[in-house]
């Protein structure tokens, strides 16, 4: 079942090794006219991923560093930066929310969104549009993973013995070798999309006259894994032929975790990320391309990156291309961009802001605007105190209609 919401130009940029900023970007100018008339009525679509810390001290075989409670490393850090870009999202006003993944650390149990990202983010919880990353369904830093199920009771709810009023349980293994942790059983469909059999979790809905598709692109611990002909993802990807086949709208946008082109992959034999799910997700991005899509946003990287418009091989293309934004900067952790293959395509980037990007969905185009909450306390000295990054295109389809 999905969910139904009722309501560009760039010259190529220059990364330079340990560079906070990607330089040499022109981005359409704001200044430019109004992209239609008066019958306009854009909504506006904050867009993070890569959240919240683990509220309890380590868990199996993780480290100190690893968590956030109260004698951790980086407890202090972590909690100010969550808050510093729920308080974004809040001070922007946003019809909705794009959630890009890793909502929840180090393995997002149902307990720990409760005692960390709902205390933050959940204030407008009824916003969110999210998707899953791999911190959700995998064992991750020695601690086993829920393989999604606290992600979906968190989203969905869970179900609950009416004799008694308690939440059904069940012992979970993410099938990657970590031991049964207990969790509740979700409810089959909700906010977070149907929980199928497997943990699904793709859905579409339309906001200002954009289509939406929020995809789950963790498929190493899935029947057929991570290959495009197994079982769950060609379910998926089948799944989003048809959605796209019946979409008629302008402006078509799609989001899941792991990116296909990368800003944090120092893979450079390839043209493309090398983890599995972003390789997965290269048959989405030519659906998505042969459709007309105009955006794709992930995190996973966490760091902020604005790509030029490509097409499916990573190749520039301003008319067709889609442009492909990263968003991995809510709090957890900040990496630096690296050199790799298609950093050449790369317009802007840094890693060393906490920030949130407010998209606003024209009829007929967007606009951009990401602005840093916060300064990483580790980044190099003479930083500067914040970072933006504003441009806005039209969408490829808007003169069709």
């Amino acid at each position: 079942m999905g969910i139904k919401v009722a309501l560009g130009k760039s010259f190529i940029g220059t990364l330079a090794l340990g560079a906070a900023v990607v330089l040499g970007s022109a981005a359409p100018s704001l200044a430019d006219p109004p992209f239609s008339d008066g019958d306009d009525h854009p909504v506006v679509l904050a867009v993070v991923g890569d959240t919240s810390c683990q509220p309890t001290g380590p868990v199996e075989g993780e480290k100190q560093k690893d968590v956030c409670d109260k004698t951790g490393q980086g407890y202090t850090l972590r909690w100010q930066a969550q808050t510093a870009t729920a308080n974004q999202i809040e001070a922007m006003k946003p019809d909705l929310v794009a959630i890009l993944g890793d909502e929840q650390y180090e393995v997002g149990r149902y307990e720990d969104f409760m005692a960390s990202f709902d205390h933050t983010y959940g204030a407008f919880k009824w916003l969110h549009r999210p998707a899953p990353g791999n911190h959700e369904f995998y064992s991750e830093h020695g601690e086993s993973g829920v393989h999604g199920f606290g992600y979906f009771s968190y989203y969905n709810g869970y179900q609950v013995n009416p004799n008694t009023g308690n939440p059904v349980t069940t012992p979970v293994t993410a099938g990657d070798g970590g031991a049964p942790v207990v969790q509740p059983v979700p409810r089959p469909d909700g906010q977070a999309g149907p929980f199928g059999t497997n943990g699904d979790g793709w859905y579409s809905y339309d906001i200002g006259g954009w289509h939406i598709v929020s995809l789950n692109i963790e498929c190493k611990v899935q029947p057929g894994g991570c290959d495009p002909n197994g079982a769950w993802l060609a379910a998926e990807t089948k799944w989003l032929a048809d959605d796209l086949a019946h979409n008629h709208a302008r402006c078509t946008l799609a989001y899941w975790h792991q990116p296909t082109f990368s800003a944090g992959d120092t893979a450079v034999a390839g043209s493309k990320s090398t983890s599995p799910e972003g390789t997965a997700a290269d048959t989405w991005w030519k659906l998505l391309y042969q459709n007309g899509a105009d955006v794709v946003l992930n995190g996973h990287d966490h760091l902020y990156a604005r790509f030029i418009p490509l097409d499916p091989n990573a190749n520039p293309d301003p008319k067709r291309g889609i442009r492909e934004f990263i968003v991995g900067t809510g709090g957890e952790s900040l990496d630096q961009p690296v050199p790799n293959a298609t950093s050449q395509y790369i317009a802007k980037a840094s890693g060393n802001y906490y920030g949130v990007m407010k998209l606003t969905l024209h009829r007929d185009g967007y606009e951009w605007d990401y602005e840093s909450a916060m300064l990483d306390p580790g980044a190099p000295v003479n930083t500067p105190a914040s970072f933006s990054d504003a441009g806005k295109d039209r969408c490829h389809r808007a003169d069709r209609f």
